[in-house]
């Protein structure tokens, strides 16, 4: 009986074309990892770095011995072409499908398959530390958050947050020098509340409505994030407004569930947002990183991702997909705070 083997590819671009970068992880059927490698680009597109993800994780098989395969993609497109459901138009596409094709013409029985990008986490990460890093990256080598002291994190909630208790699965992981300091809920009642409690956070209630005005609000909230000694804020599902002190400039994060500055501002938020989103037949939408200033949505942009508008989405199912990328977006944004990779000069960050 042969080598069967299964691989796990990825690519993708900020800026398509931009830098990118495409990767691939190989295990057994017992899912023992065997390899896995990022590979950076200086320009490319989403769908060239998956098809290069693709034929390195081929030819990566190849080398290890595999006699068959079993694929595994988040790319829709590239999965229908290597089965012959869509022709390949693109020029730039041409030469690595036919690549491809050769290379799978010499296993003895082969499979790809289509899977969410929630299930092809690893790939997905290794394409992100190699953008992050813009160098190639193997997997195995893990990425270590950077020693010295760590940035102490407030967060802010209002829901049910699942920001925070990605945030904290990131820094388990060690892949975020930080901790959360402190958990301040705007509401008594939300789901995140518990949830951080579970986790073994600190939570505080700062209710709007047990404050006379903004200002006083505004000044309890800073006085916890003092008490707690806190380097950085981010708004995790925060859905009240509150007056930065100037001491937190450039020091507080939100992330927004749309690609600013389209789709933000006053009473633009959660489901709202996606609605309008699928009301003006956008193709792409995703999540944005920023910092706060004291108007809604208008601080400068650290981190952007992207996904697709399908033609049967509703609200919910684009926000499931949108919340994808804010899983990978936010922690790339709290880790290059910490790494002090985000001067800000010119109107711009990074």
């Amino acid at each position: 009986m042969g080598r069967h083997l299964i691989i796990y590819t990825d690519g993708g671009s900020r800026g398509n074309p931009g830098p990118g970068a495409a990767a691939y992880v190989l295990s057994d059927t017992a899912n023992n990892v065997i390899a896995g490698k990022a590979f950076f680009s200086e320009e490319t597109t989403n769908n060239v770095a998956e098809y290069m993800g693709l034929l390195r994780g081929l030819e990566a098989a190849k080398k290890a011995g595999a006699d068959s395969i079993e694929v595994f993609s988040d790319s829709e497109l590239i999965v229908k072409q290597i089965n012959g459901k869509y022709r390949v138009k693109s020029d730039n596409l041409k030469a690595a499908y036919n690549k491809c094709m050769d290379l799978l013409s010499g296993f003895d029985d082969w499979n790809i398959s289509h899977i969410s990008r929630e299930k092809n986490t690893s790939a997905d990460r290794l394409v992100n530390r190699a953008m992050d890093s813009r160098k190639n990256v193997t997997l195995g080598a893990k990425r270590r958050a950077s020693s010295g002291t760590k940035v102490r994190i407030g967060a802010l909630i209002s829901g049910g947050g699942r920001t925070v208790l990605n945030i904290q699965k990131e820094i388990d992981a060690g892949s975020l020098n930080a901790e959360i300091a402190v958990v301040i809920s705007s509401r008594s009642v939300v789901k995140g509340v518990q949830r951080a409690k579970d986790a073994g956070l600190k939570v505080e209630i700062v209710r709007r409505k047990d404050f006379a005005d903004i200002e006083r609000f505004s000044c309890r909230i800073a006085e916890v994030l003092k008490e707690a000694k806190v380097d950085l804020v981010i708004q995790a599902g925060w859905l009240c407004l509150w007056r930065i002190p100037t001491e937190y400039e450039n020091k507080v994060m939100n992330i927004h569930p749309a690609l600013l500055p389209s789709f933000g501002g006053q009473g633009m938020w959660g489901h709202h947002v996606h609605q309008a989103v699928l009301k003006a037949g956008c193709k792409v939408s995703g999540c944005t990183v920023h910092f706060c200033t004291n108007e809604y949505d208008k601080g400068l942009i650290i981190v952007q991702r992207c996904c697709e508008v399908r033609d049967d989405d509703d609200a919910d199912t684009l926000s499931a997909r949108v919340f994808e990328q804010e899983c990978i977006a936010y922690p790339q944004a709290i880790r290059m705070f910490a790494e002090r990779s985000l001067p800000v000069q010119n109107s711009r960050t990074g």
